[in-house]
């Protein structure tokens, strides 16, 4: 399981995605899991994007807007 801590290309999501987060100073698990869909949005990511981030989260036990899952 991965930690808050770690760094975002621990997620396994496509360059694409990593890239457009790393260009918006997104660098860490903690970063995105702050976040919500309309921020991804303004960030530039497509839906299908978005999604991929969700899943890779949601398979770690977290979803955007700071929930956690056991």
């Amino acid at each position: 399981m991965l930690s808050l801590e770690d760094n975002i290309k621990k997620m396994n999501l496509s360059d694409k995605v990593t890239n457009k987060l790393l260009e918006n100073n997104i660098k860490y698990i903690k970063d995105i899991w702050i976040l919500k869909r309309k921020d991804l949005k303004k960030m530039n990511l497509t839906d299908k994007e978005i999604k991929s981030v969700i899943i890779a989260l949601q398979l770690e036990g977290l979803d955007l807007g700071k929930k956690i899952y056991d």
